[in-house]
């Protein structure tokens, strides 16, 4: 548990120092996006054994870091593309010794996590002014989430949410957890507008407790998914690197369905009013 809180801690502490500097130096989101993005794909090679076949895991990484650095999604588009036409040679040249089973789930994450991860670029962009604040809520909806989800589910949690998937998760946790999200965006609400900007800016309460709904089961969704790719590896966490949380895709994995979420949501809905 000590490990878990002090992790949990620095994690915040270096989402702080992404939002203090992103004046001065904006690209260091971008930076620290393409690097979760990459690591995250390496976590998955290496869960699947597939990380020393350089054919397979130098294109998949060298495109999870350029996602997040590209700005139109014309571009997006095209890196994919080469992606896609990089993996079906790679494919065709060493058919003998893998098949297209084997590496769909690789492509497949390939596309989807640095194009779901770059939603963060994404957001900052949407709020304009306030855009690192977007991206606070999209990183802290997720981790809230989960961490009330598990604390919860520790002290109250009695019926099993997906036994056959993730032994430690329960209906009781999930509940808790989507309950405290509300109510920590509702804070953040708070602090953003009256403590921060001391009223001169207005939130959108409605927004953020329906922000606190939606991520608070999306979060669910993407821990559970990628539980379900953990099982299907025989292994417990991605990797050893945050203690007490696992690996890099153990820590993002909600964030990667929760930002495009919260992206479509304030696309129509500003959570800042004026």
């Amino acid at each position: 548990m000590k490990q878990r809180l002090l992790s949990g801690a620095i994690l915040i502490f270096l989402l702080a120092a992404v939002v203090f500097f992103n004046q001065s130096f904006p690209l260091a989101l971008n930076i620290a996006v393409a690097l979760i993005s990459a690591f995250c794909i390496y976590e998955l090679l290496r869960a699947i054994g597939f990380v020393k076949r350089l054919f397979i895991s130098i294109p998949a990484i060298t495109t999870a870091a350029i996602v997040p650095f590209v700005v139109h999604s014309e571009i997006t588009f095209l890196v994919l593309c080469l992606y896609t036409g990089v993996f079906f040679l790679g494919l065709l040249a060493h058919h003998k010794d893998v098949s297209f089973s084997e590496l769909a789930v690789i492509y497949s994450m390939v596309v989807i996590i640095p194009v779901a991860m770059r939603t963060l670029t994404d957001l900052r962009k949407l709020g304009g002014a306030h855009g690192m604040f977007y991206v606070l809520i999209a990183i802290l909806a997720a981790w809230a989430a989960d961490a009330g989800a598990f604390f919860v589910g520790t002290f109250l949690g009695k019926h099993k949410l997906c036994p056959n998937i993730s032994a430690k998760k329960t209906v009781e946790g999930a509940i808790g957890g989507v309950i405290i999200n509300i109510g920590i965006m509702l804070l953040c609400g708070y602090l953003f507008s009256g403590v921060f900007y001391q009223g001169t800016r207005e939130v959108n309460y409605l927004m953020m407790a329906i922000v606190g709904l939606v991520s608070g089961f999306t979060s669910i969704l993407g821990d559970l998914s990628f539980s379900l790719i953990k099982r299907s590896c025989h292994i417990k966490d991605f990797s050893k690197i945050i203690p007490g949380h696992g690996g890099i895709l153990d820590r993002f994995d909600s964030v990667i369905f929760t930002a495009p979420a919260i992206l479509l949501l304030v696309s129509y809905f500003p959570l800042v009013v004026t």
